[in-house]
């Protein structure tokens, strides 16, 4: 247990500084890799690092290393980039709190998993995707088990344990000149939730609906947008709750806290402590504990993202929300970000409109105004209430931040893709503009 090495690396590090931030990351990993349909990357791996940040004359050091037999070095080094930095009283290290449990987080199928059975069962999803009419362009596998540990010269001692399944698909359907792709992914804290069989089905499915398609009219829609396009047109979205985007003035959203947003119908919880959440964990990449933060409440921003800094800064507190690896110093990231609607509405009550599944390019978003352009893809018209033909090609451009002003639940499952805890979005009046 990485935990076990606390106690040999506190005595290095306190020999040579007073305050002190000790992170410690162990991993095991079994790792799949096809390209179409054989298996050409297979590895299963143990890794490991620490990473030190001193504090010294209100002067941050940081230094890591993933050699274990080298924590006097790192430390030495850690402090010496002390004087590298300027003065800065905001960064502090985190206080003792009372621990808790973050439940579902941790699976014992990781301890018996073997390669042979990762295989086995890849494998098996390439072959149902084959029978069905599907050539499979690449697909994974990948297990983890994630020990961390962070102490600090506070009275901080923490440990966490977690792991992570995953599988993900990507295929093409050929017919005549006419092709079609498609892609998904399923991860999940525990390996029984991530069902192949499903997700060959699901992803088959959706390439071969797409073929074929017709051209569409360059209008305003009433658009549905499915787990990936969402997730995708989020990200833009999310960021403008970051503290260090706001205190850097790269955030719309600066300077409104108390005011209306979004829709009154939504809102939007970040939770490091979600049962079963993908972010889940006990604490964050400071230390501090996990915690629910309303961002949004019926649309009313509340509050924004902080870690330690960030939040002394802005003369509040640290909302768990400070993420990194060993290799680096935190940053402000969400958790799992819970989008909780009032209303629902379901597609057969749409009359006009247009179901996007992905987006290609939201990458290329404004993250300040929240403009996107993008193209759609996986796209069916929607008429009278039903899914019908295929949209051959098409792009949709908005603004996310209008668009959230008038949104609805769809009807459906509430899935996690990221840290993102969504049902479909059907938002109004998005621009699709037809291509030939």
């Amino acid at each position: 247990m990485l935990i076990d090495k606390g106690d040999d690396v506190v005595n290095e590090v306190s020999k040579i500084a007073e305050e002190y931030e000790i992170y410690m990351v162990q991993g095991k990993e079994i790792e799949l890799e096809s390209e179409k349909n054989r298996l050409n990357f297979a590895k299963e791996e143990i890794s490991e690092g620490i990473g030190i940040r001193v504090i010294k004359d209100n002067k941050v050091g940081f230094a890591f290393t993933s050699d274990f037999s080298k924590i006097k070095e790192t430390a030495e080094q850690a402090l010496s980039n002390t004087k590298l930095n300027k003065e800065d009283k905001n960064i502090k290290f985190a206080m003792p709190e009372k621990q808790i449990n973050v439940k579902n987080i941790y699976d014992k199928t990781f301890e018996s998993l073997d390669i042979e059975t990762a295989i086995d069962n890849l494998n098996n999803v390439i072959q149902q995707s084959e029978e069905r009419g599907c050539e499979v362009t690449s697909s994974g596998f990948s297990a983890n088990e994630i020990e961390r540990v962070i102490i600090n010269s506070n009275g901080v001692n923490s440990s966490l344990q977690k792991t992570l399944f995953s599988i993900g698909l990507s295929v093409n359907v050929i017919k005549g000149t006419d092709i079609s792709t498609s892609y998904d992914s399923v991860v999940s804290t525990n390996y029984d939730n991530i069902k192949g069989d499903e997700l060959s089905e699901n992803v088959c499915n959706l390439a071969l609906n797409s073929l074929g398609g017709n051209n569409i009219e360059t209008d305003d829609y009433n658009v549905v947008l499915d787990y990936h396009a969402a997730t995708g047109l989020l990200s833009t979205f999310i960021s403008a709750f970051s503290s260090e985007n706001v205190e850097r003035g790269r955030s719309i959203l600066k300077g409104k806290e108390g005011t209306q947003i979004t829709t009154e119908a939504l809102t939007l919880i970040d939770d490091g402590a979600y049962d079963g959440g993908i972010y889940s964990r006990p604490f964050d990449g400071e230390g501090t504990v996990s915690e629910n933060t309303t961002l949004l409440e019926n649309g009313v921003l509340n509050s924004f993202l902080y870690d330690i800094t960030n939040a002394n800064k802005a003369n509040t507190k640290s909302t768990s929300n400070g993420s990194r690896s060993y290799a680096s110093t935190p940053s402000v990231a969400p958790s799992n970000l819970i989008f909780n609607f009032k209303e629902s509405v379901g597609i057969n009550e749409i009359q006009k409109g247009v179901l996007v599944s992905s987006v290609l390019g939201a990458h290329t978003a404004n993250p300040i105004t929240g403009d996107f352009s993008v193209e759609a893809n996986n796209a069916f018209k929607i008429e009278n209430g039903e899914i019908t033909t295929p949209i051959k090609k098409a792009m949709i451009s908005g603004n996310i931040f209008e668009l959230l002003k008038d949104c609805q639940k769809v009807e459906s499952d509430i899935k996690q893709y990221g840290p993102y805890i969504i049902p479909k979005v059907l938002v109004h009046n998005l621009r699709v503009i037809g291509q030939n």
